[in-house]
């Protein structure tokens, strides 16, 4: 009890550094990643001079930091943005992972004389990509929607077919022909399990009329884990489970659903804070050095052979342009997963590994620090970047129980069209109106003839059974207009207004517009929806 205060104080101390890094990384354009590890490396035995080398204990912390975070990136990601790139995100986890071990496998057995199985070992560690790490130098970008949800998709899923083959090549047990066959089982069960309990709890969640509005977040999370824990238990991948849960529930129609989302959001950046500032903890920078020539190789024949074969294998018959291929290539940045990866076969007692968690801590910074800052130029290069708007206004919605109704709440982002737009042009479906502007601090019932503005927030009062059309409308007003049914534009996919992107490593981060706050005395207990 005498050092709790020192620890809760040089906890919220590493926290606040950590959160103020955003805004510095944003400005400099490099992922944030890099100086929550060195704030690791700072408190390490080479720095205060804390000691921290608990293998298993580190592993385990990093798991459950991975499972939070794939929580957030399912949560945040929406179906409608990534269905068109369902294809080529399932080829870029599951056949671009294979050919990136092989490729990555054989040139390591041969270049640094590895034995096969270890050198497979290290291709299986390399070749799962990070989220977190590509978008954090991305957000400034407008790129394409195929290609953002390619990569979203890439970034939820290629995790657990990338764990599992670092636990089949870490076993001392004979790998066979079955074992191929025991990853897809592992992997069909555990996105089917989590796709269950997504529904279930979405299901659930609806009809719940909890006493406080901060419940629902709760709740949501803790199914997300369940899905993990019940896939484990039951030899499927809680990785997946935990991915697909989220992405159902992210996608339903969920009271409070964008304030969840922001507690997702909120706790997955402090469990990326937590896993990078433990893993530079971790590390030992004496033998940082013997690590840098291995560490280079690898680095070359990932970023010059695996990545881009791999991208070429996943995305033939999609019609994939050579400009997006070539971006793809390049976006394949490292992060935090490898190092956890590469904590299972040194659990495990696996000769070398130590080396190999030497070599991928290396890599991950040098890869940020070259793909990272170039990452920008690439995509302006390759005429893939464009204007930084948001893709889409942000509704949330508060249950009326006892009425049989929602409120949905949302501000009008800079570069709307729906600025200009009056009521009456809304066309909101029957059952929905417009009941309040509020704009400059100042409320007012709008009239037909009321015009919206771009700042102004406002409360649409809905039905149960007109939600979703009323959701509908507004974005695609928000996205095309008035003329928004003329132009073909329903509201039921989000497209993308000119340049418009979203993040993918868990959410919107820095460029989202503002989610106004839930207006007080709905009956679902204090709180506000968002920041």
């Amino acid at each position: 009890m005498d050092r709790l205060p020192l620890l809760l104080g040089v906890g919220a101390g590493v926290v606040l550094v950590a959160v103020l890094a955003v805004r510095v990384s944003t400005r400099v354009g490099l992922p944030s990643l890099l100086i929550y590890l060195g704030i690791g490396v700072a408190l390490g035995e080479s720095g205060l001079g804390i000691r921290f080398d608990d293998v298993a204990l580190t592993q385990a912390l990093g798991v459950a930091a991975l499972v939070l975070i794939l929580a957030d990136g399912g949560l945040s990601t929406r179906w409608s943005t990534v269905r068109p790139a369902l294809g080529i995100g399932v080829a870029l986890s599951t056949v671009a992972v294979a050919v990136s071990i092989g490729v990555t496998g054989l040139a390591l057995w041969a270049l640094l004389g590895l034995d096969l199985r270890i050198a497979f070992l290290w291709g299986a560690v390399l070749s799962s990509t990070d989220a977190a790490a590509v978008f954090s130098v991305l957000r400034n970008l407008g790129l394409g929607g195929r290609l953002v949800g390619s990569l979203e998709l890439e970034s939820g899923l290629n995790d657990a077919p990338v764990f599992l083959a670092v636990v089949l090549l870490s076993s001392a047990a004979t790998l066979t022909w079955l074992d191929p066959l025991l990853v897809v089982y592992e992997l069909v069960l555990g996105g089917l399990l989590g796709a269950a309990l997504g529904r279930l709890g979405a299901y659930g969640l609806r009809r719940a009329a909890l006493p406080a509005t901060g419940l629902y977040p709760l709740a949501t999370l803790a199914v997300c884990v369940l899905a993990f824990a019940s896939a484990q238990l039951l030899h499927a991948s809680g990785l997946l489970a935990t991915y697909t849960a989220a992405l159902v529930l992210g996608n339903s129609t969920l009271p409070h659903r964008e304030g969840t989302r922001s507690f997702a959001e909120g706790l997955g950046w402090l469990s990326q804070i937590g896993l990078f500032v433990l893993l530079g903890l971790f590390v030992s920078p004496d033998r940082l050095a013997l690590a840098i020539v291995p560490a280079l190789i690898a680095g070359a024949v990932l970023v010059l052979a695996a990545r881009p074969l791999s991208v070429v294998a996943a995305t033939v018959g999609f019609r994939v342009p050579w400009r997006e291929q070539v971006f793809l290539s390049w976006a394949g940045l490292r992060g935090a997963v490898p190092i956890v990866l590469a904590l299972i076969p040194l659990t495990e007692g696996v000769p070398g590994a130590q080396a190999l968690v030497d070599a991928v801590f290396v890599l991950v910074v040098v890869l940020v620090l070259v793909q990272g800052t170039t990452l920008p130029f690439v995509a302006r290069a390759l005429g893939l970047a464009g204007d930084s708007r948001v893709e889409e206004i942000q509704v949330d919605a508060a249950p009326l129980d006892t009425l049989r109704a929602d409120l949905l709440q949302m501000t009008v982002p800079e570069g709307s069209r729906l600025h200009g737009v009056y009521v009456r042009e809304l066309r909101l479906p029957d059952g929905a109106g417009l009941s309040l502007v509020v704009r400059n601090g100042a409320s007012f019932t709008p009239q037909g003839e009321s015009r919206i503005q771009e700042g102004d927030q406002l409360l649409v009062v809905t039905t149960e059974t007109a939600r979703a059309a009323a959701e509908e409308r507004l974005r695609s007003v928000d996205r095309s207009g008035r003329l928004a049914r003329w132009r073909g534009d329903t509201g039921g996919a989000p497209g993308l207004r000119d340049g418009s992107r979203r993040t993918a490593d868990g959410g919107s981060r820095a460029t989202d517009p503002p989610r106004v706050r839930r207006p007080p005395g709905d009956g679902t207990g204090p709180g506000t929806m968002g920041t």
